[in-house]
């Protein structure tokens, strides 16, 4: 067999710290990071055939990058400074190409008014979002991801360029949501139906997800990405939500002085158009300022974890000196869970923020003190449950918890498994992160239960 010269594999070497280079900052998304590594060598190529070294060609492509084209102009522009007053790329010197910027915000601004929109239209039917009402209530809790995340999906279709055959698909899954949504004839007060409006839009978020990585979902990167994502989203989303919340303040307060109640429009109008949309507006903003977000949400992170470590060291020091157990109401239940969904969150987040090649440090032996202190506690509350289950018998909330007490009870244990071994100098930190990856749809198939059987298991009820 023939051996690769030594040009060829510096070559090599150098593109693949190129790649890295590019992943630690997370400044591009694997799709985006494919195309541009493609086109990074077929300029390389183009000046190896000209006569230059593969290291010089590597070196004169990499300085050239955003002189060429509007995708290398874009990226050296996302990389040379990018700060809050830079929402817009600037179109290039010749005037003929739009920017790329431009054209995003208008995309995601148009279908953030389509999701305004989308949430009044079900008004027309007479379904009003009126509190008295307690039928057109349900039918808006059990649908409200389906009015909203399918036009976010279309974003990243356009984003990404979707085949149609996958386009296809994802229409078949909100589709197939929406029948199950609604077609069921689910009592007053059903605890089925409020545990299909939790977990609806669990499922129908990786459905999003399948979009946002460009249909490349059996790659690690890929789901690291949309790990990444979520969490900025959610940052994002609550700071305008805060921004919103002060506006609907000053509104109500200065229509107040002119004696007019904005109250009716604020409760029927801006709050749920506002809350729509701005799903649409907060993923623009990911995509266009990520590097603003990738420095605070890795600092958000950092200041998190050891509290919530902190918090759950204490409630299992206090469980045990009491003695008292966990009251397993319904209430309770959703929030042990929340909790416990927020801990794999947050270790999930902290993985996507760290490069995988960076030795192990003393915030990785606080992401361990977290997983087995969650894992202590998801076995108190499994416990907890099952006991209520074998005295009490069988209700939608108590086997809906009872399976994602033990779906997160398989994350975590695993996970301290492999963070321990990578303390250890004895795993690597990209099994982890595959481990976390490929478990995300674990999560989406037990919501796919929930929604789907659970209801006529339990008669609706």
């Amino acid at each position: 067999m023939m051996q690769p010269s030594r040009h060829a594999v510096s070559l090599e070497e150098q593109i693949e710290q190129w790649r890295s280079y590019l992943r630690r900052r997370q400044a591009t998304h694997s799709v985006d990071l494919a195309e541009l590594e493609n086109h990074l060598r077929q300029q390389i190529a183009g000046l190896v055939d000209a006569g230059l070294a593969p290291d010089e060609a590597f070196l004169i492509t990499v300085k050239r990058m955003g002189s060429n084209d509007a995708l290398s102009r874009e990226f050296a522009r996302a990389h040379s400074n990018r700060l809050w007053k830079q929402l817009l790329v600037v179109p290039s010197d010749s005037g003929k190409l739009r920017a790329p910027g431009q054209t995003d915000l208008i995309v995601a601004f148009c279908l953030a008014v389509a999701a305004a929109v989308a949430i009044k239209v079900p008004a027309l039917f007479g379904l009003q979002l009126d509190e008295h009402k307690a039928e057109d209530i349900r039918f808006y809790v059990r649908n409200a991801s389906l009015l909203v995340l399918p036009l976010l999906t279309i974003y990243f279709a356009w984003k990404r360029r979707l085949e149609t055959r996958i386009l296809c698909w994802l229409a078949v899954a909100f589709t197939v949501a929406g029948v199950f949504a609604n077609v069921y004839p689910f009592a007053r007060a059903s605890s089925t139906e409020v545990l299909m409006a939790l977990h609806l839009p669990i499922a129908l978020w990786l459905v999003v997800g399948i979009a946002y990585v460009g249909g490349r979902w059996s790659q690690v990167d890929s789901r690291m990405d949309f790990i990444r994502f979520s969490g900025e989203l959610f940052i994002y989303y609550v700071l305008i939500a805060l921004g919103g919340g002060v506006l609907t303040a000053f509104m109500a307060m200065i229509f107040k002085a002119i004696g007019i109640n904005v109250g009716p429009f604020i409760g029927a109008w801006l709050l749920p158009c506002g809350a729509a949309g701005a799903v649409l507006v907060a993923s623009w903003l990911v995509e266009a300022k990520q590097s603003v977000i990738e420095n605070m949400a890795p600092m958000l992170t950092r200041l998190f974890t050891p509290l919530f470590a902190v918090m759950l060291i204490m409630f299992l020091a206090i469980l045990l000196w009491t003695g008292r157990g966990i009251d397993v109401t319904r209430d309770v239940l959703i929030a042990f869970d929340l909790l416990l969904i927020v801990v794999i969150g947050l270790l999930l987040y902290s993985a996507s923020a760290r490069d995988p090649e960076s030795p192990a440090n003393t915030f990785d032996i606080v992401q361990v003190v977290l997983a087995v202190s969650a894992l202590l506690a998801d076995l108190i509350a499994l416990w907890a449950n099952a006991a209520r289950i074998t005295e009490f018998g069988f209700t939608p909330n108590r086997v809906a918890a009872l399976g994602e007490n033990v779906i997160l009870l398989v994350n975590l244990a695993w996970s301290a498994v492999l963070y321990v071994r990578f303390l250890r100098g004895r795993g690597s930190f990209t099994s982890l992160e595959k481990w976390q990856t490929d478990y995300l749809p674990v999560f989406g198939a037990w919501a796919v239960v929930v929604v789907v059987l659970f209801p006529p298991l339990f008669r609706y009820m």
